[in-house]
């Protein structure tokens, strides 16, 4: 799937999409209305500017024409810039009982099938039963605790304090059709296909789109305190293709009901689906944007990852190990009122290198002539 057009969802005209766009000048700022593309650039020069405004009528920007046409010949980057990029772990029972398994497994792909089938039949109902912070799960904890059988990951699963963190750098995200990166000495990794939210600065979700949390199980697995170098690594966060902004068509609800579709395709003939529920999250995406805010500020606003169903366990190497990435897998994340976000697997070493961080934009936002005339016009 290489056609932009064809990475849309399917009710794209219907709906108002915030993205960037590159006609050869450097990153622009676009609304999506109606078939139309926008120019915000002279309203605001960047995503968090126009966001910060709340400047989302697209009769204040340029029309650069019919999308069909606009974005044939655009680059489309990554819909979102200087946003703190954060994210939530361990929001699904799945994804809290795989991370256990990788700790149990010490990291170990071959180990990590005989942990499974015990530790699901030990605590899976359990954690799948139990609220969040509630006295339910202390007293699954303390239960937990006693029979020797207590992680970190059940921790953030069922305690009051959600895990959220720093996924990737300011500028550093990829968008549809972009290579994405796993490490060179990683031999267990997989995708992550989550729903992203944007916020404002002061915490207000404006509108979702699609990510994809690369995340390396064998480094997370040997220690948690690896996190860093299992999530942060070049080309390791892909957003997109657009942000779809909340309206009265598209509201939180769908995004707290929609399905994440899940499609690997290798070289090797390989292919893998899947899919994850947002009905199946154990914490309501607005409670996870809190706890972002709760005692932090973030002036450029917050994009956040709300965690992942899918946590793929189909043999692709060997029986019991898992699946692992290959070098030219084809991953598309997809959800019918999002659209698709589609890249292709390279190591972080061979991925094109992130070089355009917050000097280079702002030296280009300049030399275009954008700073002074946005900030007057958002004024």
């Amino acid at each position: 799937m290489t056609d932009t057009l064809s990475m849309l969802p399917a009710d794209w005209k219907d709906g108002l999409f915030l993205g960037r766009i590159d006609l050869g000048e450097g990153p622009t700022p676009v609304l999506l209305s109606g078939g139309t593309v926008y120019d915000m650039s002279r309203v605001a020069p960047t995503v968090a500017d126009l966001v910060d405004a709340a400047a989302f009528d697209p009769a204040q920007g340029k029309a650069l024409g019919a999308a069909k046409d606009v974005l044939a010949g655009a680059t489309l980057l990554s819909p979102i810039d200087l946003q703190c990029v954060k994210a939530a772990g361990v929001t699904f029972a799945v994804s809290a009982l795989e991370r256990v398994i990788e700790e149990r497994a010490r990291g170990d792909a071959a180990k990590a099938q005989a942990v499974r089938g015990g530790l699901e039949e030990r605590i899976g109902g359990s954690i799948r039963s139990v609220g969040p912070g509630t006295a339910e799960a202390a007293a699954l904890k303390a239960a937990l605790i006693e029979d020797g059988m207590w992680s970190q990951y059940l921790e953030v699963a069922i305690g009051p304090d959600a895990e959220v963190f720093t996924k990737a750098p300011v500028l550093s995200t990829v968008g549809t059709g972009a290579t994405i990166g796993v490490r060179s000495d990683s031999d267990w990794n997989n995708p992550e296909p989550e729903i992203v939210i944007l916020s404002d600065a002061r915490g207000k979700a404006v509108g979702a789109t699609l990510g994809n949390d690369v995340n390396l199980r064998d480094f997370e697995g040997r220690s948690a305190l690896l996190l860093g170098k299992a999530k942060d690594n070049n080309a390791s966060c892909a957003i997109g293709p657009f942000v779809r902004l909340f309206d009265a068509g598209y509201t939180m609800a769908d995004v707290e009901n929609a399905e994440v579709l899940l499609r690997i395709e290798g070289r090797d003939g390989f292919l893998l689906v899947g899919e994850s529920r947002m009905s199946e999250i154990s914490r309501p995406p607005l409670d996870l944007l809190h706890q972002c805010f709760s005692e932090h500020q973030y002036p450029d606003g917050v994009v956040l990852f709300l965690g992942t169903l899918f946590a793929p366990t189909q043999d692709r190497e060997a029986p019991g190990r898992g699946f692992t990435h290959r070098i030219g897998d084809v991953v598309a994340i997809s959800s019918d009122r999002l659209g698709t976000l589609v890249n292709t697997v390279a190591t972080s070493g061979e991925a094109p290198p992130w070089e355009t961080g917050i000097t280079a934009l702002y030296r280009n936002l300049a030399a275009r002539g954008l700073l002074k005339t946005a900030a007057h016009a958002v004024a």
